[in-house]
């Protein structure tokens, strides 16, 4: 029974950092578009600026020339990807930590991008790499949280080959 409620105890920490993940994006989407007029931008390093730009396409604005169907579409991705990803976090064992880590940020980041899609049809991103006249496409801090979750889960995969077979 102890198990049980360490096991649930240890779950709900990592839905935590999902939360947390959200309320993050959420509130740095909000700042960036009180303070910032559509594609303006603000020089922060020489590589490196804030801007204001609506995605109504996936990663690297993939189809964001679409009609509009795409937004419901990745938002239909968005939710069976999080269904999933709860799934595969309720039955994780208590020492997976750092692959509970890595799923929690997916989650928090695909949850962060599904309210954007959802709510405005389109996600805001703002931060925006470059050199010289080379840019690369904006993004925001729920891409962030998304890239850094799977770059743990590839070095998961690295890390314990046994564990992923198991998985499938």
């Amino acid at each position: 029974m102890d198990q049980t409620k360490d096991k649930k105890g240890a779950q709900l920490k990592w839905l935590l950092l999902s939360v947390l993940v959200v309320a993050v994006d959420l509130l740095s989407k909000a700042w960036v578009t009180d303070s910032f007029n559509y594609a303006e931008r603000l020089y922060v390093l020489p590589v490196f600026d804030l801007t204001l730009l609506h995605n109504t396409g996936a990663a690297f604005s993939f189809l964001a020339d679409g009609s509009g169907w795409q937004r419901w579409f990745f938002a239909l991705i968005a939710v069976a990807v999080s269904g999933g990803l709860l799934v595969w976090i309720a039955k994780l064992k208590a020492n997976e930590t750092w692959l509970a880590c890595a799923l929690a940020l997916v989650l928090g980041g695909a949850l962060g991008n599904l309210h954007d899609r959802i709510l405005l049809g389109y996600v805001v991103d703002f931060l925006l790499f470059h050199w010289d006249n080379a840019y690369f496409p904006a993004f925001n801090l729920a891409d962030a949280a998304i890239t850094l979750g799977a770059g743990m889960l590839i070095v998961d995969m690295i890390r314990n080959p046994e564990s992923s077979k198991q998985k499938n």
